[in-house]
């Protein structure tokens, strides 16, 4: 019978994707700014995977904004993790530390997602001509109808990466921006009325994402202190309101020190498929298959399965991380026990070595269970919730 571990232990290695690296120290580090003062670098790394955060935390210029413009909580958190996975192309994580954004201020993040208006609508909304600077198409259609074009750009969210020299000053050194991109425009025609959408073309999002990235970058160059940061920006296209898995970024480019011209767009060859899906199905037959035995094997141990959902991570056409989770009803703690290591073997029974899975047992009163098998472990680390 597998193992059940101390959460000490359990939280060790679920925040570790590969080996921590726990031998440097704490470092007082001087940050350019004077009213910023001293800043501590932390002596714990958790994982290459992850960037040491500069503290005291800076929360960013625009934290807030995200909630209320992005679709679901799967977007806010793939949105956030993923621009992170893409700045590693070209921040390493040895050598930069991670600052929430602090150079776009809130009231110009808001002012970018707006349309463009014209010179009639400045009038009737009080604004001035250099207040025009909303990156969204200017909508021409009278008042009771239809946008005469969607809402593209969704918002913007900014990272800082930050370098120490030999003298323990810490100073800006790369930014990476994403922008978040409707997938599906949602409008109403009244204000009190029915809401409509809209599905966007895949490639007319992406040409006007682009579109958009070069006027970004050119905005940024002009901003103080900003003229000779190395910039990376990436499009995110987000899901559906009612999605139960996230979006993802589909395509980076780089600016280098100086410059305002953007390089090459690179693909970023990741998505999100949920199991059992027709999708999954048709895209990742195999894994589905095994997927489907293992929630096969689940339903006929227990009386009380209300289901079984897996959110799957791909990087290519491989399979890299698989969440699981089953919703069910105990009736008594022993229950919960038997039931946590039967799924444990089955997950070490239906899934590869190298696959790293992760299973959540819930039932109405919370949590019960969390099983986590890393990637070619012998052993998974199992938790049971008291």
């Amino acid at each position: 019978m597998r193992k059940i571990s101390l959460l000490a232990l359990s939280l060790v290695f679920l925040l570790s994707a590969c080996a921590p690296n726990f031998q440097k120290q704490n470092e007082t580090v001087q940050t350019k700014e004077k009213a910023k003062g001293k800043a501590i670098i932390p002596k714990y790394n958790i994982s290459n995977n992850y960037y040491r955060t500069i503290l005291p935390f800076e929360p960013g210029e625009a934290r807030g904004l995200v909630v209320n413009n992005i679709n679901t909580r799967y977007d806010l958190n793939e949105f956030e993790m993923g621009l992170m996975r893409i700045a590693q192309n070209s921040f390493d994580t040895d050598k930069y530390y991670f600052q929430e954004g602090q150079q776009l201020k809130a009231k110009t993040i808001k002012q970018w997602l707006n349309r463009q208006y014209t010179a009639a609508q400045l009038k009737e909304n009080k604004m001035k001509a250099d207040e025009n600077i909303g990156l969204n198409p200017v909508n021409t259609s009278p008042t009771g109808s239809a946008p005469s074009s969607p809402i593209y750009l969704a918002h913007i969210l900014e990272h800082d990466y930050l370098t120490k020299d030999d003298k323990g000053n810490v100073s800006l050194a790369g930014i990476t921006i994403g922008l978040a991109l409707n997938s599906i425009y949602y409008y109403k025609i009244k204000a009190d009325g029915d809401t409509f959408e809209k599905k966007i073309p895949f490639t007319e999002m992406e040409n006007q994402g682009k579109k958009m990235a070069a006027e970004v970058v050119k905005r940024i160059r002009s901003m103080k202190n900003l003229g000779n940061i190395p910039i990376t920006i990436a499009l995110f296209e987000q899901q559906s309101k009612t999605s139960v898995v996230p979006g993802n970024f589909f395509t980076y480019t780089t600016v280098d020190q100086g410059s305002t011209e953007l390089n090459n767009w690179e693909k970023v060859d990741e998505k999100y498929y949920l199991f059992p899906s027709t999708d999954a199905e048709n895209d990742h037959r195999d894994d589905t298959i095994a997927f489907l035995n293992f929630k096969q094997d689940v339903e006929e141990y227990f009386p009380n399965y209300n289901g079984v959902i897996g959110k799957a991570f791909y990087v290519g056409d491989q399979l890299q991380d698989l969440n699981i989770t089953i919703p069910i009803q105990f009736y008594g703690k022993t229950e919960g026990i038997g039931f946590t290591q039967y799924v444990t073997g089955l997950v070490m029974e239906h899934f590869p070595k190298y696959l790293s899975v992760s299973v959540s047992v819930t039932s109405v009163d919370g949590p019960e269970a969390l099983i986590v098998k890393k990637a070619d472990a012998t052993e998974p680390f199992v938790y049971i919730y008291q």
